[in-house]
């Protein structure tokens, strides 16, 4: 067994092991309910609304920052904020994995939302279930579905660069790692599918997606799936070598408005990543919900919005476990 077989392994386990404490919890009433703050921190979701939309009219990008931050920390041991943790002590920052490191970004947001939100109502609301609400409203601010968000997570005393490594889909991950990742979290094929669409909106930089241009199966050639006009525009801006941070649209039709034209992309064969366009020419099942989502819009916001829901509910620390970050980059003392 190679080492990243064995790491894979071990993340599994470890969200198996979470998942079962998460059901756990629900069963002795540590379970996520939209309503935990009413009391607590009445104005704790007006907060969150008022800076991200702020961020957002500053810099349109940043919604899918926002949105991919939440993703990426609940593949990794749970909706815990372990991905907003520096390194420190015995820490080592998740913000360094392949996944993350110059790519996630949305820090100064966060930490912004939380200054205020601690000056309101000290000691009570989690990162994590800030990095929830601000994914929320992300998307509704560039033009998606809303949803009630289940609140009441706890902030993890540590992160685990090895299990962000293993457990973040990448990009040039086949479709059967891609669905093997996702349901290793309890999500499925449907979830797979429609939080994908997230890619409606946000940047993905050329060394994401260069091979697809040049030599997607080791042989020198482009990939075949590849729109070649599309293809052509992009090498402009992707060259073999080089240009390694230059920015492209994952949504070049309507790239800052949260829409379904990214399923109506990857059907005319010009989704940027491989992970995007394998959703269509892969497998049967998850090609007929690209074409659902492509022809009806209202249909993905309704799954996306359920699936956001689902998503963050992995492996939440409720109750005693965990902790309430004073401050979201560092561990209390």
């Amino acid at each position: 067994m190679d080492g990243k077989t064995k790491n894979i392994m071990v993340c599994s386990i470890i969200v198996i092991t979470l998942l079962a404490l998460g059901l756990a919890s629900n069963i002795i009433g540590g379970y996520l309910y939209p309503q935990f703050y009413d009391h607590s921190c009445p104005r704790a979701q007006e907060i969150v609304r008022n800076v991200v939309a702020k961020a957002v009219a500053k810099e349109p990008r940043m919604a899918a920052s926002l949105l991919r931050l939440h993703f990426h920390d609940c593949f990794v041991k749970g909706c815990d904020a372990s991905i907003l943790l520096d390194s420190g002590g015995s820490i080592i920052s998740e913000k360094k994995s392949n996944s993350n490191r110059n790519s996630a970004r949305g820090f100064e947001v966060m930490d912004e939302i939380k200054a205020v939100i601690e000056k309101e109502c000290p000691h009570t609301v989690s990162c994590a279930d800030i990095l929830a609400l601000a994914a929320r409203d992300s998307t509704v601010l560039t033009g998606g579905p809303s949803w009630e968000v289940p609140l009441g997570r706890r902030d993890s005393r540590g992160a685990s660069l090895s299990c962000s490594n293993n457990n973040v889909p990448a990009p040039n991950n086949t479709f059967q790692t891609i669905l093997t990742k996702f349901k290793l979290q309890g999500l499925d094929i449907v979830d797979l599918v429609a939080l994908s669409g997230s890619h409606t909106i946000g940047f993905a930089r050329c060394t994401r997606f260069r091979e697809r241009l040049y030599n997607q199966s080791g042989n020198g050639k482009p990939d075949n799936t590849l729109d070649q006009s599309y293809a052509s525009q992009l090498r402009r801006n992707c060259p073999r070598s080089g240009g390694d941070q230059n920015q492209f649209f994952l949504d070049f039709v309507s790239p800052i408005k949260f829409d379904n034209s990214y399923f109506k992309n990857l059907m005319a064969n010009k989704g940027l990543l491989n992970s995007d366009q394998v959703l269509f020419t892969k497998n049967g099942e998850s090609r007929e919900l690209v074409k659902t989502y492509a022809y009806n819009q209202e249909l993905f916001f309704q799954q996306f919005a359920k699936s956001m829901i689902k998503m963050g509910n992995i492996s939440p620390l409720t109750g005693y476990r965990g902790e309430i970050r004073q401050d979201c980059r560092k561990i209390n003392a």
